[in-house]
């Protein structure tokens, strides 16, 4: 599996526990070992130019989705096609005021805004109350699986979020 992980903004971020975690939530959605997936870091300038071009929402955002050949979760008899999964361009800067009014750490934000990207680029949304509930659902669970991972090996934060 491919996962890219650039930081192209000005906040010190764990490149290597973002790339962990995007590995960690492909695998437990079964999707295929040749996928590729992309995360940018950015800062709120260029993040808010994308989100207007793509949005047509002023300001920036915490986290967009760019899926590229739509892939799909697999099962446990098959994973997914393999393919490119897209890009998740997420704000630190961003990340940083919404951690602070949800009191956990910067990490835990991050953490959380990587697994919700992702989500979205699996074709999981949360429009409507029932997808709202399977993916918010889906996204707890995966954050506790890699955390509780984490935790029996040292690295694990202890923080949950609720985006």
């Amino acid at each position: 599996m491919s996962i890219e992980v650039a930081n192209e903004s000005a906040v010190d971020t764990d490149e290597a526990r973002l790339s962990q975690l995007a590995r960690y939530v492909l695998d437990e959605l079964r999707i295929h070992p040749l996928a590729e997936l992309s995360v940018i870091l950015m800062d709120e300038e260029p993040m808010a130019e994308l989100h207007v071009r793509w949005m047509d929402e002023s300001g920036p955002t915490d986290v967009l989705s760019f899926p590229m050949d739509e892939l799909r979760p697999g099962s446990l008899t098959a994973p997914s096609d393999p393919g490119v999964l897209g890009d998740v361009i997420i704000c630190p800067q961003v990340a940083e005021r919404q951690a602070s009014e949800a009191g956990h750490s910067v990490q835990a934000e991050l953490d959380l805004l990587c697994t919700h990207g992702i989500l979205h680029l699996l074709g999981y949304d949360h429009a409507e109350p029932e997808e709202h509930q399977e993916m918010f659902g889906l996204q707890a669970r995966l954050l506790d699986g890699f955390r509780a991972e984490g935790e029996s090996s040292g690295d694990g934060d202890g923080q949950s979020g609720d985006r």
